[in-house]
């Protein structure tokens, strides 16, 4: 049987978005944002977390790419908020270090039901493309707090802005992948509580 994959629609005056994940997939996906760079740490964190992920979006680009950008983390916080709703067995937590030439990056998830963001990332560079690198954090955060995720972002070591950023995405996709991982000999969710 085929994996459901929730679709997520966001249309605001800013931006217009279809999204869907399947979290059980095999790293394939198709992103369209207008904004390459982007589109391409998309890819990474689908490739990495071996998520079929697909975006469609179109935003006010010519503004820049704030607002698409942080949609684009709400969305994926909704999707994935959908999925896990319905999904136990989970691992809840995650942590992966990811190493990119001169950037070694950690990610850590919790899928806690409460979003929240420590994000410690030196980006010197302040675009990459027609991408401001500011909107990395706004992206992450957008991304925990619909989610209900806390989700730790740390730098080691680096100083080509590119590398930390990829790093940063892929981390963040091999770091959820080992949240959602199933395990049946958890009963209901991993809480003591009994809920998340």
């Amino acid at each position: 049987m085929a994996e459901e994959r929730p679709e997520v629609r966001r249309k605001s005056a800013e931006t217009e978005i279809i999204l869907t994940l399947g979290i059980d997939g095999s790293g394939k996906a198709d992103v369209q944002t207008g904004i390459a760079f982007f589109d391409h740490l998309l890819l990474s964190f689908a490739k990495h977390g071996l998520f079929d992920l697909t975006v469609k979006a179109e935003g006010d680009l010519a503004t820049g790419a704030h607002h698409t950008v942080e949609d684009v983390g709400l969305c994926l916080g909704d999707v994935l908020k959908k999925t896990v709703t319905v999904r136990d067995k989970y691992t809840r937590y995650g942590t992966a270090f990811v190493p990119m030439d001169d950037a070694l990056v950690m990610v850590a998830v919790d899928i806690s039901g409460r979003g929240f963001l420590a994000f410690d990332l030196t980006l010197t560079k302040l675009k990459i493309e027609n991408f401001e690198t500011e909107t990395v954090e706004e992206f992450f955060r957008a991304f925990a707090y619909r989610a209900g995720m806390t989700i730790h972002v740390r730098q080691f070591a680096g100083h080509n802005t590119h590398h930390i950023v990829e790093a940063a995405f892929k981390a963040l996709g091999r770091a959820l992948n080992a949240a959602l991982t199933k395990d049946d000999r958890i009963e209901g969710v991993q809480s003591t509580k009994g809920v998340i």
